[in-house]
């Protein structure tokens, strides 16, 4: 994240360069550096154990609870306090209600791409991981937008689809394609025990390798805003941290109440308490633009996610034994 921002302030001619390369708002750089992360996770993937994720429903039920009826509008209410109640004294009430906005963007965008990441950290079941991004995935396409504008009042946001719908494809439908692909193909050649024991091991630092790119690449775009508003920042994570750890622990103790493994459990509370930030920051900046204070609190998301995710990546492998 440091490097990030020192290459956004003094190289910035890096991310002007990489800037270029852009779809529907989706960077195409962090998308492949993404698919690099979320790759080598694919690949433990198999369509059996997909099939079987029907035995074991309740760890989809606490998904789609925790991220649709929970997690959005505990978001709004805890940004509306600390922005219009306790930081008032620190915030005008117009930037109030902009900051208020951007979190209540990242609240209703459940995370996608990352959380597999944070899965593949606390060894969650791939597989299942898999089917709760995907069907968070339509979920988002029916109830994002609707949620969105009930939570801000605007009678028509313009989600811009193409940005959902590109997010999908590159952050779930490729990299599973490519990983079902792969592991078909070695195991049919080489054999099962080689795949699991040799072929999957070469890939084990792809994943944090991708991960510490991607931060460096994201941040050196953001690093002018960051370092332009570091006050505001600081305040705007408040309660972005304090909605993080909530949702997290009321996924995660909800698994431990019925009973889910840890492998199920851990991924479920990763995927509520992390964030679609790309879909968040693109909405941002669709509809307030790329200098609104919209923005800079989406942005601020990004800032925030990663150590505190890192942080709950900790708690969750330090009480495997609860489960």
């Amino acid at each position: 994240m440091v490097i990030g921002v020192f290459i956004g302030k003094y190289l910035h001619f890096i991310p002007d360069f990489l800037g270029q390369f852009e779809y529907y708002n989706v960077s195409l750089p962090i998308a492949v550096l993404i698919w690099l992360m979320i790759y080598p996770m694919m690949l433990k993937v198999d369509f059996q154990s997909i099939k079987n994720v029907g035995k074991t429903p309740k760890g989809l039920f606490v998904t789609w609870i925790c991220n649709w009826l929970i997690k959005p509008f505990t978001m709004f209410g805890i940004a509306n306090l600390f922005f219009h109640v306790i930081f008032k004294t620190l915030i005008p009430l117009e930037l109030a209600k902009d900051y208020l906005a951007g979190a209540a963007l990242l609240g209703a965008a459940p995370c996608t791409a990352m959380v597999f990441v944070w899965s593949h950290l606390t060894k969650g079941n791939a597989a299942y991981t898999v089917v709760q991004v995907a069907a968070n995935d339509l979920i988002i396409l029916i109830a994002f937008t609707p949620i969105v504008a009930f939570l801000l009042g605007i009678g028509g946001v313009a989600i811009p689809w193409g940005t959902l719908f590109l997010s999908v494809a590159l952050f779930v439908a490729i990299p599973l394609s490519a990983g079902v692909i792969t592991r078909t193909i070695i195991i049919s050649k080489k054999g099962p025990d080689y795949f699991s024991n040799t072929f999957i091991k070469k890939w084990g630092n792809i994943t944090i390798i991708g991960l510490l790119l991607t931060l460096i690449i994201i941040f050196s775009f953001q690093g002018h805003v960051i370092l332009e508003n570091p006050a505001h920042i600081v305040l705007i994570a408040v309660p972005l941290v304090i909605q993080t750890f909530f949702i997290f622990f009321i996924a995660y103790i909800a698994s431990k109440l019925l009973k889910l493994p840890h492998d199920i459990a851990a991924p479920a509370a990763m995927i509520g308490a992390s964030n679609f930030f790309e879909l968040a920051v693109a909405v941002a900046i669709a509809l307030f633009g790329t200098q609104s204070p919209v923005a800079l609190a989406a942005i601020a998301g990004v800032l925030v996610e990663v150590p505190v995710m890192l942080v709950l990546v900790k708690i969750a492998n330090s009480t495997k034994g609860w489960f």
